[in-house]
């Protein structure tokens, strides 16, 4: 059981803009200015958006982690 529990997903769709293709992982973060240290936000990406949504949470120091998508709570089968 992890310490950190991400936010539950519904669709497996890539949070990249204008991108609807299915979210193959889960990118992991926090605003610590706004979240406490346990909070975990989630972003989806497609294998295609993957580095350029990891780099941009990355930049900016809320990227926690990167973990499967289907091992997300709520993630569908």
């Amino acid at each position: 059981m992890s310490l950190f529990a991400p936010d539950p997903v519904d669709e497996l769709i890539c949070s990249a803009k204008g991108c609807r293709a299915e979210a193959t992982w889960g990118l992991l973060w926090n605003n610590p200015k706004l979240h406490t240290g346990e909070r975990r936000k989630v972003w989806l990406a497609c294998d295609e958006h993957r580095t350029s949504l990891s780099q941009f949470l990355e930049v900016r120091g809320f990227l926690r982690d990167v973990v499967p998508a289907d091992t997300l709570e709520g993630a569908a089968p």
